[in-house]
This record gives C-alpha cells, sequence and structure tokens, in this order.
C-alpha cells in the first residue's frame, strides 16, 4: 500500500464517522530527524463528539485508524513504520502540541536559569514524545522519562555549556 492508498483509506474513514463541514485537507510537517507526519485536518460541526474528554475520543479515532492502516499494509517489511500520521479536529491536536511546546521551552528555561532538573507534571507517550522531539536540539539540556505508568512524567536535565 502507497501513500496515496493510505490518505485514501484514512479519508474514508473519516468521511464515514464524521459530520464534516468541508473536506478533509492532507498535509505534511517534516520533523527536525527527517520524518514526515501526515496530518488530516477535518472541520466538524459537534467537534466535542469527536474529540472527547480531554481528547480520549480523538486518541481512540488515531488508533484506530493506525491499526487499519497496518492491517492493510503486509507485514513482511517495516512499510508500516514509514508513514506516520494524525487526524486532528478543528484543529485540537495542533493546539495540544503548541501548548505542549510552549511548557517544554518554559521548563528548559527555568533548568538552564536555575542550572538544575525540571520535572514536568505526568503525561501520556504521545505528550511526553512531543516534548523530548522539541527539546532533542538543545545541546546543553537532556530529556528522559521516568515513573511507572499513570505517573510518568519528563524530566528535563541541565548539563551545561552550549
Amino acid at each position: 500500500m502507497n501513500k496515496g492508498e493510505i490518505t485514501n483509506l484514512i479519508k474514508e474513514l473519516i468521511e464515514k464517522i464524521a459530520d464534516l463541514t468541508n473536506e478533509v485537507a492532507v498535509f505534511d510537517e517534516e520533523h527536525k530527524d527527517g520524518t514526515v507526519t501526515t496530518w488530516f485536518k477535518v472541520e466538524v460541526k459537534d467537534p466535542h463528539v469527536y474529540i472527547g474528554r480531554d481528547g480520549e475520543a480523538l486518541m481512540a479515532l488515531n488508533h484506530l485508524a493506525r491499526r487499519i492502516v497496518e492491517s492493510k499494509i503486509p507485514r513482511e517489511g517495516d512499510e508500516k513504520n514509514n508513514f506516520s500520521f494524525l487526524i486532528d479536529i478543528n484543529g485540537h491536536q495542533k493546539k495540544k502540541i503548541e501548548g505542549l511546546h510552549a511548557m517544554a521551552h518554559m521548563m528548559a528555561e527555568r533548568a538552564r536559569y536555575f542550572k538544575s532538573n525540571m520535572e514536568i507534571d505526568p503525561m501520556g507517550a504521545f505528550e511526553r514524545r512531543i516534548v523530548h522531539e522539541f527539546l532533542s536540539g538543545a545541546n546543553d539540556l537532556k530529556t528522559e522519562s521516568e515513573g511507572v505508568g499513570p505517573s510518568r512524567r519528563v524530566v528535563i536535565k541541565y548539563i551545561g555549556g552550549i
């Protein structure tokens, strides 16, 4: 399955589930490490139904779409790892990621100012990954996940010198 077929499959899924106000917009976002995430931007009339409390329904929709895509791709190769995507309902995911970036930047600046470790409140794996990726280019900081289960958190460690 190529990227175009996967994109059509996801669009079909979204159109069957969501009460769309516009077409599904698709765009690619390139990361610092060279990987690309394809975003499926969806506008709906009642976003709360598709987002749920704290974004739980949206995370479930993304998980379901990933599982469907994985089931359509042959298991022989690592092709399934080459296509990363996110479904975003009314900009919810984008706002969440921007908020995580702002918080990570603020905590990184605190770690630099105080020259000490800063712990971020517990968060899920997706949010922790975003923080790790955002701060991956900092030469004077190192990030690690600590804790177990729902209390797992990111610790930003000041390692000195720029």
